[in-house]
């Protein structure tokens, strides 16, 4: 097919696409034909910028509309309107990022073929950042560029432009962006493999540690926030809960190591309407902690798993339950957490399966003392396959920092107790790898925690707990130290006899035993090369 013909039918698509799914298939089909003439690193940046600044535009845009008409019917006359349409007061006071003339969508569109597109896309993020102090660095201008293909970018500019992310009765503009973002940084994670488990966490997954949480004011904290999927989740969960009105009922505050990550963060929040600190530069969370002071309400993390480069330090304060070993971050970061959570925080994160049993290098004596501290909530093991990016299975770690009854809240009184649950039977296959937990499987999981502890919402439903064999089981401390402090839910619930271990378990601490039989072989050899070198020495003496 000519190219103008795929063109006019590509737009003829977008058109006619009646939900927001069409517009994401077809806007990821027409972006997919820039990857070949892009740097790989850059180019999630690159599109996910273009609907950034198509989010901006669009927002500063329905604002615009939005004064024109409550003007008009304060009897403003024509030639003092456009004064007022471009105060900028009006438009930051609504929460509304400036856009400059030049960077509005409507002129990049218009003005592309004759002014070069790449040119102006650049202009337009270097103005939007320059009217916009949040947003200082965090744009990408990469646009006019030798290597990127201006005739296929005028293209996408194109199509961006003509997609109808607005006139929804459903859901306003701004929410289909959101919505279209999101699909994109999922793709995107998939495309690259294990590498995009480093910016994006399976939205399921998120979904269930929000819906355990169920964070509905305080301050959210995320020390690996990736791109921000955590506080995404968070907010939506306040509007389907509260309405809209009260997302800005939580405070977000997170840290990103890459710099890429954590730009793409900054606009994930921005374009969700998320106000969230989430540091001025990115950095490394064990080294140089952006939030040392803070207290959290509630922490929600999908951490690197096994990591074992880390900056460890082993007189931070951060180790109150052991110094973590050097070849495995799993109990720097559940330590990290801690010390953040406030006098009630609740925390839920993702961690490899070999963290609930592992007894190497002094990881077993922190999970004991973790949990003659009281700390350890609910453990959750989790399905295979929820997450494309990697093949370690993973759990879910829940903490809280007060179990008793807290009061006015009347909660259950859960002091010494923990709550195992054991999920890996659940999801559906959304294809050949992955699978996903149903809506039905949240609310399983989650009213099971809720039930458990007694929360307003299960009071609401009427949801009373009870032991279900090979669910779920209410373990007190004595039965943990009966397990030699192993956390492994399958252990409890009866699924699995109480000697045998789970099969996950057993081979993420195989893994981690080849892995220190290896170091081991390595310093034997070093000392053998260190004797041979000194009985050289001395027969060389002797001689």
């Amino acid at each position: 097919m000519p190219p103008g013909k795929k063109k006019a039918t590509e737009q003829a698509e977008l058109f006619t696409a009646s939900s927001p799914k069409e517009i994401q298939d077809i806007l990821w089909k027409a972006a997919d034909k820039l990857r070949g003439s892009i740097d790989a690193a850059q180019y999630k940046e690159f599109v996910l910028g273009l609907i950034f600044l198509k989010y901006v535009s669009d927002a500063f845009e329905e604002r615009r509309a939005q004064l024109a008409k409550e003007l008009a019917e304060d009897g403003i006359d024509e030639e003092r309107l456009d004064d007022f349409l471009e105060d900028r007061d009006e438009y930051t006071g609504a929460h509304v990022f400036w856009v400059p003339e030049t960077a509005r969508w409507s002129w990049i569109a218009t003005h592309a073929k004759s002014q070069g597109v790449g040119k102006l896309l650049d202009d337009a993020m270097d103005a939007v950042m320059r009217e916009n102090a949040s947003l200082t660095g965090v744009l990408p201008k990469i646009f006019n560029r030798d290597n990127v293909d201006q005739k296929r970018l005028s293209e996408l500019v194109d199509l961006i432009s003509d997609a109808r992310f607005g006139g929804r009765e459903d859901k306003p503009a701004q929410d289909v962006l959101g919505e279209v973002y999101e699909y994109f940084l999922g793709n995107f994670a998939r495309a690259e493999g294990k590498r995009g488990g480093e910016f994006y966490t399976p939205r399921s997954v998120v979904q269930l540690i929000v819906e355990i949480l169920e964070p509905y004011s305080g301050r959210v904290y995320d020390p690996a926030c990736g791109s921000g999927g955590m506080f995404v989740q968070a907010a939506k969960f306040i509007e389907a809960h509260r309405g809209r009105g009260h997302k800005a009922d939580i405070a977000v505050y997170g840290q990103e190591l890459n710099e890429r990550t954590w730009r793409l963060a900054k606009m994930n929040l921005a374009i969700h309407g998320i106000d969230g600190n989430l540091a001025p530069r990115w950095g490394d969370t064990f080294a140089e902690d952006k939030h040392p002071d803070l207290k959290a309400d509630f922490v929600m993390a999908n951490p690197p798993f096994n990591i074992k480069d880390w900056a460890r330090d082993e007189s931070d304060p951060r180790w109150k339950f052991g110094v973590p070993p050097k070849n495995n971050a799993n109990y720097a970061w559940l330590q990290h957490m801690i010390s953040k959570l406030g006098e009630k925080g609740t925390a839920g994160i993702v961690l490899a399966n070999g963290s609930m049993s592992s007894q190497s290098s002094g990881e077993g004596e922190i999970r004991k003392a973790l949990i003659e501290a009281d700390l350890v909530a609910c453990m959750v093991a989790l399905p295979p396959q929820l997450f494309r990016t990697t093949q370690i299975a993973a759990c879910l770690w829940f903490l809280a920092k007060d179990k008793s009854p807290q009061g006015a809240r009347r909660l259950d009184d859960r002091r010494g107790e923990i709550l195992f649950i054991d999920a890996r039977e659940m999801g559906e296959m959304a294809d050949r790898t992955e699978r996903i937990l149903t809506a039905h499987d949240l609310t399983k999981i989650a009213g099971t925690y809720h039930a458990w502890r007694g929360t307003a919402s299960a009071r609401e439903e009427g949801l009373t707990y009870k032991d279900v064999p090979g669910f779920c089981y209410s373990a007190d401390l004595g039965k943990v130290r009966d397990h030699g402090y192993a956390l492994t839910p399958g252990w409890y619930v009866g699924a699995i006899e109480a000697d045998e271990e789970d099969a996950t378990a057993a081979a993420d601490r195989i893994t981690v035993l080849t892995e220190e039989l290896f170091r081991l072989f390595e310093e034997s050899s070093r000392q053998q090369d260190a004797v041979a070198k000194l009985l050289g020495g001395v027969k060389n003496e002797n001689s």
